[in-house]
């Protein structure tokens, strides 16, 4: 028995020489030693999302024992390039699932629960038992809807309330790690307007004149297929349906002069894919694994509290505090200001909600605080108000008028202020 518990020991000795020793940015109450080992081994953390692989392996070797994690998806032949959890008969099984089992053989001792699902799937309650959360999530929406969970769960009374959030994401060879403190630093919705919304090409373009080879395949996408095809639902996964969408498209870029449709463009274009290479995914969850260890120890100073990796030429990092927003519309007490011009039409206005960087919403409703100005749901109510979005905004609202807007994605209101321009 001593003998495995020694050998455990020798396991982790590198990383109990970090704990054991202060050093000169440890904090002055800092003791370093036993006690801190034992919190770092109770510490319950939480993973979700894409990056998953990478940080669920450096938790368990950074001696974390009891890590929960999440995920949706199940496993891709097109994952197996970067995430080295997963073996060629793992293809079509859940990524939680195949992820925990792989850990908690390689590393004894650690304990892993998965969850196949959503985060949205879960309440606060869940979300109140972890001291941390650490996001590698691929999708805007799932951050903003962490973020704005934990920032509503935040009891000032109630120290253990707040939960610090742990994001990580990347983009090719480019990348992010950031420490979010929930109400007290700049949150994922203050920071919002850098990671803009691909501009959307508008559909007349890809109609009538398509200038390059994406717009042919989102003609073909959108247009061809609805006009040929309506009746079968359009899937991404399925090789038959990408197949035709590239041949419509080809035929189209041909009779353009267009050059450059290829069958791997349009899956790209079709799925939305954004390119992933296991170097960078493996520099960010290490840099966002480093942050965890750090707060869970205070064995060093963490992140404040935004880091920007590029690494297309060369290697190049810059850190920098983001500010908190006091008309955030998540974390601050103002609504934000949004110029609008007073003769667009509400129907136009909740079109370009998706497009604005500061909002990126996708079903938008909104009321001011006399009337519902437009509202999705119930049918009765979607048909009582639709009658206004070809109404101008300046029949419906005052000049610095607050509006709320509530969207399915999301559980809270935001709120903005809007200015005639």
């Amino acid at each position: 028995m001593h003998h495995s518990t020694a050998s455990q020991h020798d396991r982790w000795k590198h990383l109990y020489k970090v704990m054991s020793k202060p050093g000169p940015h440890c904090d002055e109450d800092w003791t370093p030693g036993s006690a801190i080992i034992d919190m770092l081994e109770s510490t319950k953390v939480l993973g979700a999302g894409g990056l998953g692989c990478e940080i669920l392996k450096n938790l368990a070797l950074s001696g974390f024992k009891d890590i929960h994690v999440i995920d949706m998806d199940t496993i891709d032949i097109s994952n197996l390039n970067r995430q080295f959890l997963f073996r060629q008969s793992d293809i079509g099984k859940p990524k939680a699932e195949v992820a925990a089992a792989f850990v908690e053989k390689r590393v004894k001792g650690v304990r892993i629960t998965p969850f196949v699902g959503k985060i949205q799937d879960k309440d606060e309650d869940f979300y109140m038992q972890f001291k941390i959360i650490i996001c590698g999530l691929d999708s805007i929406e799932a951050r903003r809807w962490i973020n704005a969970t934990l920032i509503g769960m935040v009891d000032p009374e109630n120290q253990e309330s707040l939960k610090p959030l742990v994001d990580g994401g990347t983009e090719g060879f480019k990348g992010q790690a950031r420490v979010i403190l929930p109400t007290l630093t700049s949150c994922i919705e203050c920071q919002l307007d850098m990671h803009a919304p691909r501009p959307a090409v508008p559909l007349c373009t890809i109609a009538t004149i398509p200038r390059q080879p994406q717009h042919c395949i989102e003609w073909a996408h959108q247009i061809a297929w609805q006009d040929k095809r309506k009746d079968d639902p359009f899937d991404s996964d399925n090789m038959e349906h990408i197949s035709w969408v590239y041949h419509a498209a080809l035929e189209r870029a041909q009779h353009f002069h267009i050059a450059g449709v290829t069958f791997q463009m349009t899956q790209g274009v079709v799925k939305n894919i954004i390119p992933a290479i296991a170097s960078t995914n493996a520099v960010i969850a290490a840099s966002t694994t480093s942050e965890v260890l750090k707060i869970a120890t205070g064995c060093n100073p963490y992140l404040n509290n935004y880091m920007m990796y590029a690494g297309e030429e060369g290697v190049y990092t810059y850190t920098f505090e983001a500010e908190k927003k006091s008309d955030c519309p998540v974390c601050g007490n103002l609504a934000r200001k949004m110029d609008i011009d007073p003769d667009m039409t509400l129907g136009e206005f909740i079109e370009s909600l998706g497009e604005r960087a500061e909002a990126q919403l996708k079903k938008p409703s909104m009321r001011t605080e006399e009337k519902t100005l437009y509202q999705r749901f119930p049918p009765q109510l979607e048909e009582h108000t639709r009658p206004n979005l070809r109404l101008k905004l300046r029949d419906l609202v005052e000049d610095g008028e607050e509006i709320a807007v509530s969207d399915p994605a999301y559980t809270i209101d935001f709120r903005y202020r809007l200015v005639f321009k």
